[in-house]
Formats: C-alpha cells, sequence, structure tokens
C-alpha cells in the first residue's frame, strides 16, 4: 500500500490522547482541566507528537467523567470556560499541534435536557421518542441486552401510580440513556453540534461508541448459546486485575477476549444505517478547510467491518484495536500488520496502530510488568511507529508507567460500582510532572489528586526522566524524532522472514526488527538508527531497531 501521494496530516501524523481530569492541573483542585493542557502544550511539542485528542470537557455530571453530556456546546466548570478551550486551540496552532476532541452520540446524560424533557412528558410523547423508551408490562427488562458496565442494559422509570412505567435503554451506566437515533432530531442536534465546535478551530472528532447508534429496529433479544450469558461488550474494558492473567492473554486485553465476539449476536451494535450518520458527518466537515477529520471508536467483529467505517465518504480514521488486542509474538503482530493492509486497500483508507487508551490496561502491565513488560513496550512502541499511518500515544506512556492498582476506596470507575471489577481507574492517574512526592507537580495544590499517586513515582516524573539518557521519556522523543526524518520512506510495506520469533518488514530505505523471543539475534545488515535498548551486532530478546 502507497501512502506517498496521500498529503493530508492526518495519515501520518501521531497523536497523544489527553485524559483531561489526568493530564495537567491548572486551578489547584486536583483535577486536570484545560488551562492545565494548554501551560503543557510545549511539552507536547517537544515531544514530537503533531497532534492532540482530548478526552471531553463538556458539561457533565461526571458519572462517567465527562462521557456522559449535558450540554455538548459548553464547558463543564470543573475543566474551565469556553473562553479557555478558545485558548487553547489557538495556543495548539501556535505551537503546530492540531486539536482533535471528542463526541459522544451514542447517549447523553440523564441530565440533558432532552432527558428530563422526556422523563416529564411521559410515555408516547414526542420527547421520548428522542431515546428508546419501551412498554414492559411484565415488569421484566424489554430484552436480554446487557450493560458494557455490567448488568441489564434497562432501567425502568416512575410513571405514576397505577401503570407500569417505561423502561428506557442504556448500553453504559443507568446515567447514560442510549440516543433514538431513527429521530431526525437526534442526527439534527448533533450536526449543530459538529459545525459550533469546528466554527471555533478544532480539527476533527473522535466518536466514541461510533459502532453504536443504531440498534436493530425491533430491539430483539440477543442470542445467546447455551453455555454463555448474554454479553454486549464491545468497548470500554471490564478487564480482570492484570496481576490475574499472564501478558498477551485474552483475559489481559480490553473487554476480555474481543476474539470471542465474532461468534457473537449483536443486535445492539455495527448496524447498516450508522454509515449513512458518518455519510453526512463527512459532508459537514468538506465544507472546512485543513483537512478536519473523524476518528471512529468502533470495536468491530474484524479489520473488514472496521474498514467500511473508513470508505472515502465517511470518516478518515479508525481505531485499529487489533494491533492493541495482539498477543506478544511475531506471527501475531504479523497477522495485524497483513490483514490490517489487505482490508483497507480496498476502500483507501491508511491505517492507525494504538497500544493503550483511558479504557484499557496500560500496556507497559499487559506485556508482563516490571523491566521486561517496559522492554516489550517500548519495542512494541518502535515497532509501530515504523509502519505506515498514523499513531495514538496514551498520555503517560512515554514515562513508561504502569497500571495502578487503585484501592477500592478510590475507585470511581462506574464499572467497578456495577460489577464488582476494578475497572478503568488504573490507567486514569494523573501524571507525575516533578518532585518528589505527590502530587508530583500535577497542579499548584500540594495533595493528593482526583486518584492517589504511587509513593514510588519520584523516578518516572517528566522531570527526573528528561535528565536521563537512557529514561523511556528520552527513548520516545528520540524515536519520534527518528520516525519524523523518515516520514516520506516508502508506503509499501515488505514483511521479511528472519525467523520464527523475529517480526521483520521493510518500508523504502527503513528496515524495522522486533525480537519477540528471549535469544539474541544477529541484525541485517544497516545503520542502526534507534533502537528500544541497547544493541550489537545482535538485537536481544524483547528489543526492536530500526536500521537504514
Amino acid at each position: 500500500m502507497d501512502l506517498n501521494d496521500q498529503t493530508e496530516w492526518w495519515r501520518h501524523s501521531v497523536c497523544y490522547q489527553v485524559y483531561v481530569r489526568s493530564f495537567a492541573d491548572g486551578d489547584g483542585d486536583g483535577i486536570g482541566d484545560l488551562p492545565g493542557i494548554t501551560g503543557r502544550l510545549p511539552y507536547l511539542r517537544d515531544l514530537g507528537v503533531d497532534s492532540l485528542w482530548i478526552t471531553p470537557f463538556y458539561t457533565s455530571p461526571q458519572h462517567d467523567h465527562g462521557y456522559d453530556v449535558a450540554d455538548y456546546r459548553d464547558v463543564d466548570p470543573l475543566f474551565g470556560t469556553l473562553a479557555d478551550a478558545d485558548t487553547l486551540l489557538a495556543r495548539a496552532h501556535e505551537l503546530d499541534l492540531r486539536v482533535i476532541v471528542d463526541l459522544v452520540p451514542n447517549h447523553t446524560s440523564d441530565q440533558h435536557e432532552w432527558f428530563r424533557a422526556a422523563l416529564a412528558a411521559g410515555p408516547g410523547s414526542k420527547e421520548r421518542e428522542r431515546y428508546l423508551f419501551r412498554d414492559s408490562p411484565d415488569g421484566t427488562p424489554p430484552n436480554n441486552w446487557e450493560s458494557v458496565f455490567g448488568g441489564p442494559a434497562w432501567t425502568q422509570v416512575d410513571d405514576g401510580p397505577g401503570q407500569p412505567g417505561q423502561w428506557y435503554l442504556h448500553l453504559f451506566d443507568s446515567t447514560q440513556p442510549d440516543l433514538n437515533w431513527r429521530n431526525p432530531e437526534v442526527g439534527d442536534m448533533f450536526e449543530d453540534v459538529l459545525t459550533f465546535w469546528l466554527d471555533r478551530g478544532v480539527d476533527g472528532f473522535r466518536v466514541d461508541v461510533a459502532h453504536g447508534l443504531f440498534k436493530v429496529e425491533s430491539l430483539r433479544d440477543q442470542m445467546v448459546p447455551d453455555d454463555a450469558a448474554p454479553s454486549s461488550v464491545p468497548a470500554e474494558s471490564t478487564t480482570a486485575s492484570p496481576a490475574s492473567s499472564p501478558a498477551g492473554s485474552p483475559a489481559s486485553s480490553p473487554a476480555g477476549s474481543m476474539v470471542e465476539r465474532t461468534m457473537r449476536d449483536e443486535p445492539m451494535w455495527d448496524q447498516p444505517e450508522v454509515h449513512d450518520v458518518y455519510r453526512r458527518w463527512h459532508d459537514v466537515l468538506a465544507k472546512y478547510d485543513g483537512d478536519r477529520i473523524l476518528v471512529a471508536e468502533a470495536w468491530t467483529q474484524g479489520p473488514e467491518s472496521m474498514a467500511n467505517f473508513v470508505r472515502s465518504d465517511e470518516m478518515q480514521q479508525a481505531f485499529n484495536f487489533s494491533w492493541l488486542l495482539a498477543d506478544w509474538s511475531a506471527e501475531a503482530f504479523a497477522e495485524v500488520i497483513t490483514g490490517t493492509f489487505a482490508a483497507l486497500e480496498a476502500v483507501g483508507a491508511s491505517p492507525t496502530w494504538v497500544l493503550s487508551n483511558h479504557d484499557v490496561v496500560r500496556h507497559t502491565t499487559r506485556y508482563g510488568g516490571g523491566a521486561r513488560g517496559l522492554a516489550r513496550a517500548r519495542a512494541a512502541t518502535l515497532t509501530m511507529l515504523g509502519l505506515p499511518g498514523s499513531s495514538y500515544v496514551y498520555e503517560g506512556e512515554e514515562l513508561g508507567l504502569e497500571q495502578v492498582d487503585v484501592a477500592p476506596a478510590f475507585r470511581q470507575d462506574p464499572s467497578w460500582f456495577r460489577t464488582g471489577e476494578p475497572g478503568r481507574d488504573g490507567c486514569r492517574v494523573p501524571l507525575p510532572w516533578g518532585g518528589d512526592q505527590p502530587p508530583y507537580d500535577f497542579g499548584p495544590g500540594t495533595g493528593q489528586p482526583w486518584i492517589p499517586q504511587p509513593a514510588d513515582w519520584a523516578s518516572l516524573t517528566v522531570e527526573a526522566q528528561a535528565a536521563d539518557p537512557d529514561s523511556t521519556l528520552t527513548f520516545y522523543k528520540r524515536a519520534l524524532a527518528a520516525r519524523r526524518d523518515q516520514a516520506d520512506t516508502g508506503g509499501h510495506v515488505e514483511m521479511l522472514d528472519l525467523g520464527t520469533d523475529v517480526l521483520a518488514f521493510r518500508r523504502g530505505p527503513l528496515t524495522v526488527v522486533l525480537n519477540c523471543g528471549t535469544a539474541p539475534v544477529p541484525l541485517p545488515p544497516g545503520e542502526v538508527l534507534v533502537a528500544s535498548g541497547p544493541v550489537t551486532e545482535e538485537l536481544p530478546g524483547d528489543t526492536a531497531a530500526w536500521l537504514r
């Protein structure tokens, strides 16, 4: 697949994900905010990324940390003001950083004016037609669907004495009612939201649960094998504790094992009508200059269905979760690479690569934790950065942060309250910037931030690692600088056979080698441009290198 003639900025971008609550605190309340991000933008420029994606900062009661939106056209006071958003966009553009914001179209908060009006209006009203309300006279949920966060995907409301209350669908928390995308009012509202933020200068949108929105119109039961429970798990992780599963095993992957999804009936996900929405949005973005983009968070059945989201008249990108989900093996990584290019070539799209985000166990931990997990994490990152397409980096992975075992008293993920599983808080602990004790210069405050930071993070701060030539932060800067130098090399990837445990490919003058085994292997001829760890004439296990 040759990408040389495709010059849009996003085709080769390295995008840094900012989890707004945990990146940087500007006002000292222990919670990250927009002024905090603005103050740290030079760090992102110096790191060497091209763009940033910011998780939701809209008005919200924060039951799901902003993914429960009460007003899509305003900033929650917890994070700042609309003026702060404008300042952030202007400063980012001054530094040649593009800004992608999160959009949550599958559901709103139960505090959104539409849902409050629906509750007040009662059954049969046009207000309730904006959501998925259903009757169930026998007092049981209207179907057998389960919430991603555990338990039934339906909640019954109180419609007054003498009559059974209706039920509303929520594929996530009960405070996040699903919208009825068959109602034209919903599509019109989101077109207005897109326009509002595009007019303010955003460069694109990451679309949350992009494979959601439409459900089978009948809302029929999910067909479930006799030996399995109903499941609607397609997205956010409700993973078991990483300590209970070996690195790379299905149980340490997000949402259990995504490979199981190929055997599941899913009437609540990936319905064909959703693509009409993105064709409409594509036309909205086309009215603006500067290559504005849509990025799909779409947990689909495989690369082929993922490619449907990036057809030429729909989205520009979709997260390639196959890379994140792959076991630690040369064979698994090779299958992801070849499968991804095969699926995307048919629609003329460019790939994305990602290893961590705010919904999954950090990949340093998934790969085993400790020194070995960090070595593998660095090697996988360098390999990913050597592939054509764009890469997504989650805040803190450039510091080598591991998943934190957050004490139950401090867990805030709604999945924890619904299932009793640890949830996602462990990958969302606020970043350490400097100093030798919490809050590690996270903000001007002196106490622990909203999720407490570990007491042993002093050596992992940005300040400490910036002064260490062997640190993970220094490695990321070196790797990103090398990637920028190689951005114009050939897009075609030629897979090489260097042994069972070795993933190797050539891309123009660049050769990328990853040793997934334990024994050193000979390096092919060439100058080593960058490596994830020390190398000689041989490449150690759990190490990657670029050669020219």
